[in-house]
């Protein structure tokens, strides 16, 4: 029964997390999880299944796979652990690809999807321009969608989590600001928004004008947009971006233009 839906769940790309018993007391027990769902299976006991579905759930959020040791349990503190048998649970994350959004219908995107694309992104362009959203301009993005931001978000937007990247691409007030609000309502890890140090600065008075003033949000905005690798052409630009996703998402700090000054552009 586990493994069949299991199975069904990978052929469907749904986000799936595996609990399995490896070592010590109960070797063999077997939990299936996901998102919002009830659990299948048991580990030994209610709160061994609840302790590892809670950390389950958790690596799964961040795409992980790996062995985590508790008491039978649940124990997990060194003290707690030290007094008693410890078992090894694997926890293996069937995660989709990670997405990426990106936001207004220009030259750039058609070079950042191709890049997201060879990185295992699930692109997915967004503009509300029928004219410019075709799939003909952006043959490499999984979805090309003609709407707005807001109800993109609204839509779909609880599905991104940190594995995830939205692109503002767009300088255009009318839709640049609604896909800034909607990023910063959802988990994702990542918030980059193309401009020059003063487009952004003009950014921020209209985003401070819809009440996003929080600077911890405002803090989650990569503006301008792309590490400092004094990139020009759409194709140097896309791999900026791509390098900076990456350096967030490995918590390295290599130098974004974000924390540099003088003109992006030498």
């Amino acid at each position: 029964m586990l493994y069949e839906v299991l199975r069904d769940r990978i052929r469907a790309t749904e986000p799936t997390v595996f609990a399995t018993v490896i070592d010590g007391p109960g070797v063999g027990g077997r939990l299936l999880l996901w998102p919002g769902g009830e659990p299948l299976g048991t580990l030994g006991n209610a709160e061994l299944d609840r302790i590892v579905a809670r950390d389950s759930l958790g690596e799964l959020e961040a795409g992980h796979t790996l062995v985590r040791h508790y008491g039978p349990n649940g124990e997990t503190t060194p003290e707690d652990l030290a007094n008693t048998p410890t078992l090894s649970v694997f926890i293996e994350s069937f995660a989709p690809p990670p997405q990426m959004w990106i936001f207004g219908a220009v030259d750039f995107t058609a070079a950042l999807s191709k890049v997201g694309k060879i990185l295992g992104y699930r692109v997915t362009v967004c503009d509300a321009r029928e004219v410019f959203a075709t799939k003909r301009r952006f043959p490499a993005a999984d979805e090309v969608k003609v709407t707005w931001p807001g109800p993109m978000f609204t839509e779909s937007g609880g599905s991104l989590g940190p594995r995830d990247a939205v692109c503002i691409l767009t300088h255009d007030a009318k839709f640049d600001v609604p896909a800034v609000q909607g990023a910063l309502a959802t988990k994702v890890g990542y918030i980059g928004v193309m401009g020059s140090r003063k487009t952004h600065a003009k950014r921020l008075e209209r985003l401070a004008d819809v009440g996003v003033t929080a600077p911890e949000d405002l803090a989650r905005l990569m503006s301008p947009i792309g590490l400092d690798l004094g990139a020009r052409t759409p194709e140097e630009t896309a791999v900026a971006i791509c390098a900076e996703i990456i350096a967030l998402r490995t918590g390295r700090r290599p130098p974004s233009l974000r924390n540099s000054s003088g003109p992006i552009h030498s």
